[in-house]
């Protein structure tokens, strides 16, 4: 597979994910699989210098933890999930990570294509912006708020699909 296809997920777009509400949009955010490459040529390569001139169980042993340790880091980097949830209400919720923002609260919204990303996370980031954010994703949604509750300016979170995350969140 390509890394800019959507990986499947567990909770798929329209199930219903208890207290009423389901599930308009899921991604999960995984590694491209040239990171897999480069993980498993890494344990390769820390498993023949713990072998190096030493008895056979040193190399099987040093494998199975290098490589172990390569698909944890790996699978840790895979773990953020983006998704939309409609509550009984009609209210959308955006689920980035752990962190939620009704739609309620939105005022602006925009697709930050891989050509701005270093600009939109370099000197022009507010340090009191909230960033779910990958460098191997190759574009961002920018979420403006209106909350005078928030500090928070304004969200920025990576996705494989900006324009289907925004056009879901923000009908």
């Amino acid at each position: 597979m390509s890394g800019n296809e959507n990986k499947q997920n567990p909770v798929a777009p329209g199930a219903d994910v208890g207290r009423g509400s389901t599930i308009a949009y899921s991604e999960k955010l995984w590694v491209p699989w040239w990171y897999w490459v480069i993980g498993a040529v890494g344990a390769f390569v820390c498993t023949a210098q713990i072998g190096f001139n030493r008895s056979p169980i040193w190399l099987f042993v040093g494998g199975i933890i290098c490589y172990a340790v390569g698909i944890w880091i790996l699978l840790a980097m895979s773990k953020t999930r983006v998704s939309v949830e409609v509550d009984p209400t009609g209210e959308r919720w955006l689920h980035a990570g752990s962190a939620v923002l009704p739609a309620s609260v939105v005022e602006k919204s925009l697709v930050v294509p891989k050509s701005a990303q270093r600009n939109a996370l370099g000197r022009q980031l507010d340090p009191a912006a909230f960033l779910v954010t990958h460098t191997w994703i190759p574009a961002m949604v920018l979420l403006v708020l209106d909350d005078p509750d928030d500090p928070t300016p304004y969200w920025l979170v990576s996705t494989r699909n900006p324009e289907k995350l925004l056009e879901t969140f923000l009908p």
